[in-house]
């Protein structure tokens, strides 16, 4: 891949993610076969200001052994230094940049106990920095790289080189990164999901009912104080960031307790490297009462109980089917991009920014407003071409929001 365009993404990454500022710590997660995209994106983050570039790597290769030779109690416990490296820069105000590379099937034949047991294990040990994420207290960013796995999964035909090229470019054109001036477009970008978000906060609706072709018959009840977020927003020290890149999302909080029907998923669910296909949920006062899965019910299920939180809404988002992700025909088997082509719901945890002060109540006060909590936050897509969402407000007045897939 061109440096020029690799350089231009490190601006829209750093820019328009993460808005770095001067003197700030950038910590980068990133898989070791990114190692020279790292190194261009740290140098360009020392050019904008950063007082200290701190990267943590990881290896599938080496994570995928871990799991076929260690025992499960290894998995049941994250180590003090793992947790300490996250609360120390966390605690600095650092910006958080995760550079994901798709391999849904990493975690194939591997028992599901030892994956759940490590996702529990880095929850309740991180519950600080990963609750502090989820309420905006500091920067983050989550934005991808190409690797050979995922490389090789969508370009079976091509020799690894190309393959990674091919990726590459996809990548840099779903992230809006490809353009002559990446900036401007995303100054065009980030505004035109700040007036969507804006006119849907203003509809104050009550409930959003979902409806398509494939069965989907769903209303999601929402709190009454709740904001639609999407884009741009703030820490709770006022400085901008933008989570997510590529996104073409503007998203909100259910209420917990409120969500009724059934909905069917549109696109595979991958989970710490299992891939769930063709699932339904049923919802009845909120929490999941039926489920159903052509393949991964067992993981599905098993993710459903592990918390109290897990088996009701967290998001509802709400993505154009005519999104340039979408329009590329490709599934990525990521959900970086795959949600970014399809409206979207999330089981587990909702985002306090998405409720009117709720960055600064307790846990008490966001679940008494309806805002559900959990160690999980598991996005699922369910938007496609015939997709329609109707909007209902107090006095019970329909508005419609989508129609065919798309805004009204």
């Amino acid at each position: 891949m061109e440096r020029a365009k690799l350089l231009n993404y490190t601006d829209v990454l750093l820019q328009k993610g993460l808005f770095l500022r001067k003197g700030q710590i950038l910590v980068v997660n990133a898989p070791v076969d990114a190692s020279d995209f790292v190194t261009l994106l740290t140098k360009r983050a020392y050019d904008l200001g950063a007082s200290q570039v701190i990267v943590n790597w990881r290896s599938d290769a080496v994570t995928r052994l871990r799991y076929e030779y260690e025992e499960l109690k290894n998995f049941k416990i994250l180590p003090d230094w793992r947790r300490d490296f996250s609360l120390h820069y966390y605690r600095q105000g650092a910006a958080f940049c995760n550079l994901i590379s798709a391999n849904p099937y990493l975690m194939d034949r591997i028992d599901s106990k030892k994956i759940f047991a490590a996702q529990r294990a880095q929850n309740e040990a991180l519950k600080e920095y990963i609750d502090g994420m989820m309420a905006s207290k500091v920067s983050w960013l989550v934005a991808a790289v190409p690797g050979p796995a995922w490389a090789r999964l969508l370009y079976p035909d091509l020799p690894e080189k190309e393959a990674i090229d091919a990726l590459w470019r996809e990548i840099l054109k779903a992230s809006r990164a490809d353009g002559d001036d990446p900036l401007e477009d995303w100054n065009r970008h980030l505004s035109h999901l700040k007036s969507r978000r804006q006119w849907m906060t203003a509809q104050a609706f009550t409930a959003l009912r979902y409806t398509s072709a494939n069965g989907t018959n769903l209303t999601v009840g929402l709190p009454e104080t709740h904001i639609w977020q999407g884009g741009v927003e703030e820490t709770t020290a006022h400085h901008p960031f933008n989570a997510n890149i590529p996104t073409e999302e503007i998203y909100t909080a259910p209420h917990k307790d409120a969500v009724d029907g059934i909905v069917f998923s549109t696109k595979p669910l991958v989970y710490q490297g299992k891939v769930i296909r063709d699932f339904s949920l049923t919802f009845s006062n909120g929490k999941v009462t039926e489920v159903h899965a052509a393949a991964g019910e067992t993981v599905l299920k098993e993710l459903l109980q592990m918390d109290a939180g897990a088996c009701r809404l967290g998001e509802v988002a709400l993505i154009p089917y005519t999104s340039p992700i979408s329009l590329s025909g490709k599934l990525f088997y990521e959900t970086l991009f795959d949600e970014n082509a399809s409206c979207h719901l999330a089981l587990g945890k909702a985002y306090p920014t998405c409720l009117k002060g709720g960055p600064d109540q307790s846990a008490e006060a966001l679940a008494k407003a309806g805002l559900n909590d959990s160690m999980l936050h598991i996005d699922f897509m369910i938007g496609s071409a015939d997709l329609n969402i109707t909007g209902i407000k107090k006095d019970g007045l329909e508005v419609p929001v989508f129609s065919h897939g798309n805004w009204t």
